[in-house]
């Protein structure tokens, strides 16, 4: 199992050499925000919400003093945005009152801010301040147990025995490709298994669509040929550019 997940993990190196985290942020602060906000909606939604978050927004500082309602209709179409927007404002004052308005790089620190827990910490940590760390959302989660990596079913379970099959130095990327992968080719309700790369390495093969020319036609973002999350994708990113907020929405996963 550890010599075929190990596998994996290059041929997904192979087939993703420009994944990336899917929000769009430009300091520690904002993945953080962007973080917590994705929570219960896309990675998309959050990226097409949070320009005007930001331009009205930009520090912690001015976040902290931000009036309820008005953040709270900044940020309404991510949803949840009454609770979501107690979050922020928690964590931006205990970043104001406790860390002189800096986003702390310590797991210790990070969890304790509201609304953040160990996934939204290990995202800033691996993409902002470059600490090795598994991300545990819901396509990572789907796929290690289609993998049969594990069988666990709680996050932190997840998060432990996967870090003991993976050297440290390649948990932040594994994150990654595994995620990638789940968002576009290995789906929940219908993976596009004939058009799999990893396919031969795969104990759920069949689970999906085994037709390659009918699996191709499931594929999403870049691999469909259609735009990503990202309003603002990195350089290496061979898909197009998310629309912004109003254009439509070209996925939804």
């Amino acid at each position: 199992m550890v010599r075929r997940a190990r596998r994996i993990n290059r041929e997904l190196a192979e087939l993703y050499p420009y994944a990336h985290p899917e929000l769009d942020f430009r300091n520690p602060f904002e993945l953080l925000v962007a973080t917590v906000l994705s929570a219960q909606t896309t990675d998309l939604r959050v990226n097409q919400t949070t320009p005007a978050l930001f331009a009205a927004y930009p520090t912690p500082e001015d976040m902290a003093a931000a009036a309820p309602e008005e953040l709270e209709e900044l940020i309404r179409p991510t949803g949840f945005f009454r609770a979501k927007a107690k979050a922020l404002l928690g964590l931006s004052q205990a970043l104001r009152d406790d860390f002189g308005g800096e986003v702390p790089g310590r797991l210790a620190d990070l969890v304790k801010l509201p609304g953040v827990g160990r996934k939204t910490a290990n995202v800033v940590l691996g993409n902002a301040f470059g600490v090795p760390g598994i991300t545990v959302d819901t396509h990572f989660a789907r796929l290690v147990r289609r993998w049969k990596w594990t069988g666990q079913t709680e996050p932190e379970k997840i998060e432990a025995e996967i870090c003991a099959i993976f050297p440290k130095s390649e948990w932040t990327m594994l994150s990654h490709r595994v995620i990638f992968h789940g968002r576009r080719i290995c789906h929940a309700r219908k993976p596009a298994c004939g058009a799999c790369p990893i396919a031969p390495l795969c104990p759920a093969y069949g689970e999906g669509e085994t037709d390659p020319e009918k699996a191709k036609k499931l594929l999403k973002y870049e691999k469909g040929g259609r735009p990503g999350q990202r309003l603002s994708p990195p350089p290496d990113y061979p898909g197009l550019p998310a629309p912004p907020l109003g254009a439509g929405d070209p996925e939804a996963t």
